[in-house]
C-alpha cells in the first residue's frame, strides 16, 4: 500500500503585525531574521484537535547568538499550541500516481520562546 511520510517542517513565523520574524525548518531548527539559532529536541506532544497538527513542547540544547543579533539565544523551551491544519493528505490521496510526491500542508499555530531567568 501506499502512505505520506512526514519529511521536514517547513513554516515562517510572524510578529503580531505581519513582519517575518523568523523560519522554522528540520532539526527542528528556527532561524531569527538577526541570524541567531536554535536547534531543538521533541519533549511531549498532544492532539488537542483531530483537524490539526500536534501542540508541542521542544527543549532546545543548543541556541546561538546571530551576526545582527541573539533574538534566539538562550532559548531553552519552545511550545507550539493552538495550532490549526497541517496534517497530512487524505489517504486516498497517496497512491501509484502519487508516489514520491511532496505535499506541503498549511497550518498556523502559536509559537512561545521560554528563556532561563537571569540572576
Amino acid at each position: 500500500g501506499y502512505g505520506w511520510a512526514f519529511v521536514a517542517p517547513r513554516a515562517n513565523l510572524y510578529d503580531d503585525h505581519g513582519k517575518l520574524i523568523m523560519t522554522h525548518f528540520a532539526g527542528p531548527a528556527w532561524q531569527a531574521q538577526d541570524g541567531s539559532f536554535a536547534v531543538g529536541r521533541r519533549e511531549a506532544g498532544v492532539s488537542v484537535d483531530p483537524a490539526a497538527i500536534d501542540w508541542l513542547l521542544v527543549s532546545v540544547p543548543s541556541a546561538n547568538v546571530g551576526h545582527d543579533g541573539d533574538q534566539l539565544a538562550g532559548t531553552t523551551f519552545i511550545q507550539r499550541i493552538a495550532t490549526s491544519g497541517g496534517l497530512a493528505p487524505d489517504a486516498e490521496e497517496c497512491n501509484a500516481d502519487t508516489a514520491g510526491n511532496q505535499a506541503e500542508v498549511p497550518y498556523t499555530a502559536d509559537y512561545y520562546f521560554w528563556k532561563a531567568k537571569s540572576n
